[in-house]
């Protein structure tokens, strides 16, 4: 049975259903990642920013005779954002090849197209079976990053510190956990806008207004995703010249996710991008010692970044794609095909 299915007011035992397919699929297809936690799940999935929304549906079991609810083996989520719905499937591997993905990205679909919406786009992991399946249904693939992971018991610690020192005369890093300081917001937001103009299909879009980056900081903190921030300040004109972000989450605190790593166009050439990374892992090790492991995204054709990431010892994984497809033709294909 397919419902439309609201998180916040879901019960726990949904929630831990919900989690316990959520692990089977990483099992199944991304064995190497640890395993996500009932921490902050339902924040996880319920809060959005201002403006946008998100709506789901589950697959769920028949009710057992004793009136127990079934387990949920599928799920299905649109983001609502802008011009695009962005879309997040699960199916349990032991129901794959039933239908159930269809039939939950078709309920999908149908509401996207009911809102008005053009298109659709979705996180595709490379060398997984969402490949063929969102092929099959005639996604299209507009860009691809590569993902690397970052073994911090691999690390060399005095190299790091060492990379840490190395930035040029005249700026100065600094580490704000929680996100900068409101002095800074509109500084960091004007060095954020210099990814505006990428070509990348923005399913995790930036913010680059300073009061969408407040909405955006606070928000991360109600989904339990905990920011830390390092920023290069230009002494001379206060300005921020480079930042890079990592953030927590409590639903997987052994592995920390990079957000943006951005340094300023007249700024580059100072060694800022090597340092102000060296310095995030530096305070992570003190901050989160939890955390294990690092994930970045990098596009294929950002060498400099990608050599960056090499220096500190992050090694690449695997690619992780961006696909989309305009509504009307999905709608028209799973209409077809019931």
């Amino acid at each position: 049975m397919v419902r439309e299915w609201d998180p916040r007011t879901a019960s726990s035992a949904e929630i831990a259903s919900l989690l316990d397919t959520l692990n089977a699929v990483l099992a199944a297809d991304l064995p190497q990642d640890p395993p996500w936690r009932e921490s902050s799940m339902r924040e996880y999935l319920s809060e959005v920013m201002p403006g946008e929304r998100r709506i789901s549906w589950v697959a769920q079991d028949d009710a057992a005779p004793d009136g127990t609810p079934g387990a949920i083996l599928g799920h299905v989520h649109v983001l609502l954002l802008g011009g695009i719905g962005v879309l997040e499937v699960l199916v349990h591997p032991s129901i794959r090849r039933s239908g159930i993905g269809r039939e939950l990205v078709r309920v999908a679909a149908r509401r996207v197209w009911d809102e008005g919406f053009q298109s659709i786009g979705v996180e595709v992991v490379g060398d997984t079976p969402a490949v063929a399946f969102y092929e099959s249904l005639g996604f299209t693939r507009d860009y691809v990053e590569t993902r690397s992971v970052l073994d911090l018991r691999s690390v060399d610690w005095p190299a790091l510190t060492e990379m840490a020192a190395e930035v040029g005369a005249g700026y100065r890093v600094e580490f704000w956990p929680g996100g900068p300081p409101d002095e800074l917001i509109e500084a960091y937001a004007r060095a954020k806008a210099e990814v505006r103009d990428s070509d990348d299909v923005e399913l995790r879009p930036s913010s680059y207004d300073p009061d969408r980056l407040r909405d955006s900081l606070a928000t991360l903190h109600r989904r339990g995703m905990k920011p830390y921030i390092v920023l290069a300040l230009h002494e001379r004109t206060g300005e921020v010249a480079g930042l890079t972000e990592v953030v927590v989450p409590a639903q997987h605190p052994t592995r920390a996710d990079q957000y943006d790593t951005i340094v300023v166009h007249d700024h580059r050439g100072y060694g800022i991008d090597r340092a102000i990374k060296a310095r995030m892992l530096l305070e992570l090790r003190s901050a989160e010692p939890e955390v294990a492991e690092v994930q970045t995204w990098n596009a294929q054709d950002n060498e400099s970044m990608l050599k960056v990431n090499a220096e500190l010892g992050y090694r690449p994984d695997r690619d992780w794609c961006e696909y989309g497809v305009d509504v009307a033709e999905l709608v028209h294909r799973l209409d077809s095909h019931r």
